[in-house]
């Protein structure tokens, strides 16, 4: 079995503020399949910090192709 390393785990508030969006927002772009990945542990809506750190930089490198 693998283990899991220590990693930050972040509520959907606190993606929101760190993207500037409102939490419906957030949800709405899980609903779509747009938004960072996440998981539901214990019945909440979790995030990885570096998950949302990479699905910010995703989209700047897209950016940057089609400028």
């Amino acid at each position: 079995m693998e283990t899991v390393k220590a990693m930050k785990l972040l509520t959907l508030d606190e993606v929101a503020d760190m993207l500037r969006k409102s939490p419906a927002q957030i949800r709405w772009m899980r609903h779509n399949g747009t938004g960072p990945r996440a998981a539901r542990l214990g019945g909440r809506v979790m995030y990885r910090e570096q998950d949302v750190i990479d699905w910010v930089n995703a989209a700047f490198e897209e950016d940057a192709k089609s400028a």
